[in-house]
């Protein structure tokens, strides 16, 4: 005979819509722990996921919105923004900006990070997702920043160039921008020097190898 408890369950399962059933199976593998998000949308046109207040969560394409943009300022934009999220977890975080703009050469306060973070951040998740850190160029090159502002530096000393014709205050931000650029050049001449010591120095061996060499067949002989 069928133990008893096995037929309740059988004739409770019979007793049940297939749809209802189904429905069930499919809540409970919803119900897993959520696998980790993926970084940011490439710049080249794939989407990345964003999330949003409410909770759901849409493709986004930097390309397809931010079309102000070229495609290779979106690259350098996503470089920069990886460069600073040290948890690889696709967002930049606030002790992440502490860093970035300690790196950037203009710190901030605890305050300051936070005000920073809130005028771009839309989900209010306090951090920066990748679209939002889109929003502080897209912002920048608008002329919307205060000079003054955390945001105003970032995209000022990030060295990524956003004077894109047909935006609005683009030319006031590119001209902001030359005293960075002039800062850095002193810079990029030390690199120059130090390519071409490395490259006399490669010729000065290749020769005393040359003179060594023939010495040794000099002996030889």
């Amino acid at each position: 005979a069928r133990p008893r408890g096995g037929a309740e369950r059988g004739g409770a399962e019979r007793g049940r819509h297939p749809g209802t059933m189904a429905a069930e199976e499919l809540a409970g593998r919803r119900g897993r722990a959520p696998e980790p998000g993926p970084g940011p949308g490439s710049a080249g046109g794939r989407g990345g996921l964003e999330g949003s207040p409410g909770g759901a969560r849409r493709v986004f394409s930097p390309a397809g919105e931010f079309r102000e943009f070229s495609r290779r300022q979106l690259r350098d934009m996503e470089r920069l923004f990886r460069q600073y999220d040290a948890g690889k977890d696709g967002f930049i975080d606030l002790m992440e900006l502490k860093l970035m703009m300690e790196k950037l050469g203009a710190p901030q306060t605890h305050l300051g990070l936070k005000n920073m973070i809130k005028e771009v951040d839309e989900d209010l998740d306090s951090k920066l997702s990748f679209r939002e850190f889109l929003l502080i160029f897209r912002k920048a090159a608008a002329g919307e920043l205060q000079e003054d502002s955390g945001l105003h530096a970032l995209a000022r000393l990030s060295e990524i160039d956003v004077s894109t014709e047909g935006v609005k205050g683009a030319k006031n931000f590119f001209e902001a921008k030359v005293q960075a650029i002039h800062d850095s050049s002193r810079f990029e001449e030390e690199i120059k020097a130090e390519q071409v010591e490395k490259k006399k120095q490669a010729e000065e061996l290749k020769q005393r190898k040359a003179a060594f060499k023939e010495l040794q067949s000099t002996f030889k002989q």
